[in-house]
């Protein structure tokens, strides 16, 4: 389903889950078309706009026991209440029937989906979340890769297919919509702390 009748059908706090998949330690090693600290912060980003605007957010790994490693701290430690379905081989999460389950359980038709790698972890469950009726955001900028082309072939496939692809800033603000909103402070503080830290200049400067 597309997403790209903005401002009609916004994001918003209401009618939104966050989805985080693989966002494991030993995977982020591996991340080479993006700064992988970047890709650490925003994610971390995701986890806690999920606090700030009360949205559900589901977390998922694959073969913690393995290579791939737990999910990184940055993750959990935002979400420290939020249970992890660790999925036993399935590569594209959806395959999963918990992962999918607590995707329907959150009642939300809009899905923000970040992954590591964009071209699997990412591109596998927003391609399934369209086929079974969601509007998906990739957030291109919390998930990551082994390499630039194969983020480029992800982006094309996933946009061939109707899936919006999405910054973090961006999504956050969307979902902000006026700074005047209650959540603003808070948002202005998770930009400062992690997605764009030179917001703390920002901020600084108006105090």
């Amino acid at each position: 389903m597309t997403t790209s009748n903005y401002p009609n059908n916004r994001f918003t706090p209401e009618n939104t889950a966050i989805l985080l998949v693989d966002h494991q330690a030993g995977l982020l090693l591996g991340v080479q078309d993006l700064d992988q600290d970047m890709v650490r912060r925003n994610a971390a980003a995701l986890a806690r706009a999920a606090k700030i605007f009360n949205i559900p957010v589901i977390l998922t790994s694959s073969a913690e026991d393995g290579p791939n490693g737990p999910l990184i701290p940055q993750v959990t430690n935002e979400l420290p209440d939020v249970e992890v379905i660790q999925r036993t081989g399935e590569i594209d999460a959806f395959d999963s029937e918990d992962f999918a389950a607590a995707v329907k359980a959150t009642g939300r038709n809009n899905l923000v989906i970040a992954g590591i790698s964009t071209d699997v972890c990412l591109a596998f469950a927003a391609l399934s979340a369209v086929d079974r009726g969601y509007n998906v955001h990739a957030i291109i900028d919390a998930s990551g890769t082994w390499n630039n082309a194969a983020q480029a072939t992800s982006i094309q496939r996933m946009a061939a297919a109707g899936i919006t692809m999405d910054s973090t800033v961006a999504i956050t603000a969307e979902l902000q919509r006026d700074w005047k909103n209650p959540t603003g402070l808070q948002l202005a503080g998770l930009y400062a702390d992690l997605a764009i830290p030179f917001y703390q200049t920002l901020i600084a400067l108006r105090s």
